[in-house]
């Protein structure tokens, strides 16, 4: 039997210098079991190693990625739309997060961050 997947999906895809890449990873690995614990159902965090600028688009482009930088594209998984905006609720209130996103040495230039919601159209893992 199929296993029912998650039905919505925060995406994020930001530029990380690569000599500030373990602190990236220090800090993603301290934000991700917070967000398991207000309610999120899986973090992702993945470093680029197969991307090519483009001819029109890419994802070294869409960052404006320096060749000192690298890409790296995270995503969390909720039940819906509203139970992602529960944990966001949370989450903006957690002095655990506020302590990290506040600091002057984030690992990577925020401004040069998108990310978005997403519904599951489609989804299958074996």
């Amino acid at each position: 039997m199929a296993k029912k997947s998650p039905e919505y999906v925060d995406g994020f895809v930001l530029a990380v210098p690569k000599k500030k890449l373990e602190a990236y990873r220090e800090m993603a690995t301290k934000a991700a079991p917070i967000f398991l614990e207000l309610g999120a159902l899986s973090v992702r965090e993945c470093v680029a190693d197969d991307v090519k600028k483009g001819k029109v688009t890419s994802f070294p482009q869409s960052v404006l990625l320096k060749p000192s930088e690298v890409v790296v594209f995270s995503w969390i998984t909720y039940k819906s739309r509203a139970h992602r905006d529960q944990v966001n609720k949370k989450m903006m209130k957690d002095p655990r997060m506020a302590d990290m996103m506040e600091g002057k040495d984030m690992p990577f230039d925020m401004h040069r961050m998108f990310y978005g919601g997403f519904t599951t159209m489609v989804s299958a893992s074996k």
